[in-house]
């Protein structure tokens, strides 16, 4: 088997990703959120409150990404965060960001060093990395986390669970609609994927259903399990449409504050989404 060949940004000399055309319009809602919430995030920098703001991300990648079939690179997730707080005027007090690959954490470390920041880096399966996370970040301060999977597999339910233990924790969460489209059959086997996103979901959705009506339902079963934690999916959430006019990705909000869930609505364009499948 041959290894496929690192590519890196000839700028720094330094590995990056590949990612979709339609990576951009995830950044862009990620950085008007940011924007919007500064106010928010004054009120727990120094020397206002404590407690601090910090920003999260368990798949965060090498920083900069190659968009698939084209010569451009743009900047990843991570980067576009910390570049929109700083430029907001309140910039996250920390930044805690993990990748499987250590090459990826490393390379993001250095470029968030470059600009002029500082982030602790972790290495390692979501799973196990969002325990040392919620272990380093105060359980007073205003937290912020972008999850951003590559498949619904790697996001398992426990992950969210976890996380909104701490009382000021917003999420923004990229659910794969076109793995859960394209993967069903397997994924809904004992034991599969969809046990591991959404657990128990066998006990409440009837499998006996159309297949559009029953990724409905489970995607239904998911948000009210995220509801029974004590938070809520904000409304209007929106749907990336891709080349071929099909539903490639979800983007969900998180937050138990009504101030959040409001910024959210605010920084979309909630027109023309139609229905989810």
């Amino acid at each position: 088997m041959v290894k496929k060949a690192v590519k890196l940004d000839p700028d720094d000399e330094l590995i990056v990703g590949e990612v979709g055309p339609w990576a951009s319009e995830k950044h862009d809602r990620l950085r008007k959120y940011i924007q919007a919430s500064r106010g928010a995030r004054a009120k727990f920098l120094p020397p206002a409150g404590r407690g601090g703001a910090s920003y999260i991300e368990l798949y965060s990648g090498a920083g900069r990404s190659l968009i698939t079939g084209t010569n451009q690179i743009i900047d990843g997730s991570a980067v576009v965060a910390f570049n929109a707080g700083r430029a907001s005027g309140h910039p996250f007090s920390e930044m805690h960001l993990s990748d499987l690959d250590a090459r990826n954490s490393s390379a993001l470390a250095q470029r968030i060093k470059a600009l002029g920041g500082a982030a602790t880096t972790y290495v390692g399966d979501a799973n196990v990395v969002v325990d040392q996370v919620m272990n380093a970040i105060n359980p007073y301060g205003l937290h912020l986390a972008f999850l951003d999977p590559f498949s619904l597999a790697q996001l398992p339910f426990s992950i969210i669970e976890r996380m909104l233990r701490v009382q000021r924790m917003d999420m923004i969460i990229h659910v794969s609609l076109q793995d859960l489209q394209r993967n069903l059959d397997k994924h809904s086997r004992v034991g599969g994927t969809l046990d591991i996103f959404a657990p128990g979901w066998r006990d409440a959705v009837d499998v006996n259903q159309s297949t559009a009506a029953l990724r409905a339902a489970f995607i239904e079963y998911w948000l009210e399990m995220i509801r029974s934690l004590g938070t809520h999916p904000a409304t209007g959430i929106p749907l990336i449409v891709g080349e071929k006019n099909q539903r490639l990705y979800w983007l969900v909000f998180l937050s138990s504050n009504p101030l959040g869930q409001k910024l959210w609505n605010d920084v979309q364009n909630l027109s023309g989404q139609g229905s989810l499948f």
